[in-house]
């Protein structure tokens, strides 16, 4: 099996305000869905804010920085056997959350 990242860029779920519950109640089923199918690992909604950037040599810095086109908006790590079933899980979430999700291997790692 292998684990992929699912994710959205923050700004890009679009829709009224009162669909606020129905859209969240969507993306919980399908997490439900995936847990049922054991190819739920982990996820989540990131708040809008600022973020702290921490550079190699220990720097802090407030970020992201205005020139960042995209930042994280939420994810979902799945555990599924291809490429393809992945995109299938990914279909689920844009149809629930309502934007478009993007959906990247997570490299393995033997030393972990």
């Amino acid at each position: 099996m292998t684990q992929y990242l699912i994710s959205f860029d923050d700004g890009t779920m679009h829709f009224p305000e009162e669909d606020w519950e129905a859209v969240s109640e969507a993306a919980h089923r399908v997490v439900r869905e995936a847990q049922a199918a054991q190819a739920w690992v982990f996820g989540g909604g990131l708040e809008s804010q600022r973020s702290s950037v921490v550079a190699p040599d220990g720097t802090i810095a407030d970020g992201p920085f205005p020139e960042t086109k995209a930042v994280l908006g939420g994810f979902a790590i799945v555990d599924v056997s291809s490429r393809e079933e992945a995109v299938e899980w990914a279909v689920k979430f844009a149809a629930a959350c309502r934007c478009a999700q993007e959906v990247r291997v997570i490299m393995d790692d033997p030393a972990v």
